[in-house]
């Protein structure tokens, strides 16, 4: 799988855990040449409080586009170490 922005390649692996639809790639897939911080938490019932980080691609932002549960609840817990894409990325095979 690859995640896709600005045509480029910012996340790539063949090991990705699917969760309400979103592919979660392991977080050493995600270049981090192509992220910045962001302060941005929410707070899903049964996964747990999410963070952030913001895209940023040949001058270009896409704040919050990448998200993670950095201790995910006990049910959420195959998605920990990984990071999933929203806001115009493309998660293609």
């Amino acid at each position: 799988m690859k995640a896709i922005w600005k045509d480029t390649v910012v996340a790539q692996s063949d090991d990705t855990v699917v969760v309400e639809g979103n592919h979660y790639f392991p977080a050493e897939a995600l270049g981090a040449q192509y992220t910045l911080p962001s302060n941005t938490k929410t707070m899903c019932s049964w996964k747990g409080q999410a963070s952030y980080l913001t895209l940023f691609v040949n001058g270009d932002a896409n704040p919050d586009a990448v998200w993670f549960y950095p201790d995910p609840k006990e049910a959420a817990a195959e998605i920990k170490g990984r990071v999933a894409f929203w806001k115009g990325v493309q998660v293609v095979d």
